[in-house]
């Protein structure tokens, strides 16, 4: 065993020592070369050191390099040295963080995480906070502790009843929803498209005058963090407007939110600790390994009612148990990894990571606008959104700056453009990282404007 577990350590640390300098999209031949994973069902027993050789000669090489300094897809964070080496340990100690139970270390770190988030976000030190998957599962649990709150306002106990005859509640959201709300919704019940939808403006923020009439069975869903742009909804005037009506307001802010540890970007957040919760990721900006969200609500006891789970075989005492905020009842200790992220950055550390990224994202547009390109957003985060001419043109650079190798970003349709969307969010993303990249996307785009030029 202590032979098998060095040799998958020392091949994890060549791995990652090697994508700092390798291509960051896999070869075609490499990806072709999964298929040798597959095959017959086995049917004796092979030696483990072997099974995790072939996994990583066969594998390693078609990975995607997210963990790169040149990866700029998604808002897809890297790992921290910290975080994957507590995430290697969590691994061993295998635990089941459902229950205290069935994991004090769990529960316990959990909880210390849960507040130092809390204090990281602004957020009241009495939130109910749980941990998930990522934020499509976060705003799942926050939206199911709203729906739990206003229904039962209106009398009616939707985790007994379900929603059949149940009073309607209305959902408002923005023109640019994200997609993982709109999931949540429908895993809910509450329908997708059954929305009210209220304008937003040219950077995809949402617009307050515009809003309807609102209620206290209300859901207002705003976003910290266009996932294009990286604009925030004016959370000041929504939130106001709906606290007057008695409406609920959710904050989707998987990457957003954390523009809040970053003292020169928290003036993007004013109004956003007037909400009744909020969603966020930490394997994005926080850079933990996958997977890692959370959700915060205010009126904590929605959320453990709306998330409680009980049987005579669960013997819960008095503490926190993390399976009454959370929809999973047995999963991974994932507080370990966050734990492990603040500890060792600190406040000061965390804020100097996101700052960075933010000036590295500036450095993007401005190289790509002295270039002659066109930059579509204002860049107030992470996120450069820039088209090379022609939705054919720009589909083109995209698809060739992906093979070709030297970073890695992704596409998007926008206000009636095509373009390049720019996320960077990797603690490991260098001055030379963006200097390299930028230098393969002018080289690329030129190439393409001139073999598509007429004649």
């Amino acid at each position: 065993m202590e032979r098998l577990f060095s040799e998958a350590a020392e091949r994890g640390s060549r791995y990652l020592t090697e994508a700092a300098r390798r291509r960051v999209a896999p070869r075609p031949e490499d990806v072709a070369k999964l298929e040798d994973l597959g095959g017959p069902l086995p049917q004796n027993p092979s030696d483990p050191t072997a099974v995790i050789a072939m996994l990583d000669d066969l594998g390693s090489r078609a990975t995607m390099a997210s963990t790169s300094g040149r990866y700029f897809g998604f808002v897809t964070g890297g790992a921290l040295p910290v975080t994957l080496a507590a995430n290697w340990l969590a691994g061993a100690w295998d635990q089941n963080a459902g229950l205290h139970a069935t994991s004090p270390l769990g529960a316990k770190i959990e909880e210390i995480a849960a507040q130092w988030l809390c204090e990281i976000f602004g957020l009241p030190d009495t939130c109910g906070v749980g941990f998930t998957t990522g934020a499509t599962m976060a705003n799942f649990t926050c939206l199911a502790a709203a729906r739990h709150a206003l229904l039962k306002r209106a009398g009616w106990n939707v985790e007994d009843d379900g929603l059949f005859g149940a009073p309607p509640l209305t959902v408002v959201v923005g023109a640019e929803v994200h997609v993982s709300l709109l999931k949540a919704l429908s895993m809910l019940g509450l329908g997708r498209a059954r929305v009210i939808t209220v304008p937003a403006d040219e950077q995809g923020r949402m617009k307050p005058a515009h809003l309807p009439a609102l209620n206290e069975r209300t859901i207002v869903c705003m976003q910290a963090g266009n996932v294009n742009t990286g604009a925030f909804d004016p959370a000041a005037e929504i939130c106001a407007r709906a606290q007057q009506a008695g409406a609920w307001v959710h904050v989707d802010g998987a990457f957003g939110l954390w523009a809040a540890a970053a003292p020169h970007r928290s003036y993007l957040l004013k109004g956003i600790c007037e909400a009744d919760s909020w969603g966020t990721d930490c394997h994005k900006w926080l850079n933990v390994p996958y997977d890692c969200g959370v959700a915060f609500v205010r009126d904590a006891q929605s959320l453990r009612d709306a998330m409680i789970i009980s049987a005579a075989y669960l013997h819960t005492g008095n503490k926190r148990e993390p399976a009454h905020y959370s929809p999973e009842a047995s999963r991974r200790a994932r507080g370990v990894e966050v734990w492990a992220a603040i500890r060792s950055l600190g406040r000061s550390g965390l804020a100097e990571l996101i700052e960075r990224n933010c000036q590295l994202a500036k450095r993007f547009a401005q190289g790509l606008r002295q270039s002659g390109f066109n930059v579509l957003n204002d860049v107030v985060l992470n996120q450069v959104l820039v088209s090379f001419g022609s939705p054919e043109t720009t589909r083109r650079v995209i698809a060739d700056v992906q093979s070709e190798g030297t970073c890695w970003c992704g596409g998007t349709e926008w206000h009636g453009h095509t373009a390049m969307r720019i996320s960077v969010s990797c603690w490991a993303t260098t001055e030379e990282d963006v200097e390299a990249s930028l230098a393969a996307i002018v080289r690329i785009a030129r190439r393409v404007s001139i073999s598509q030029s007429p004649g």
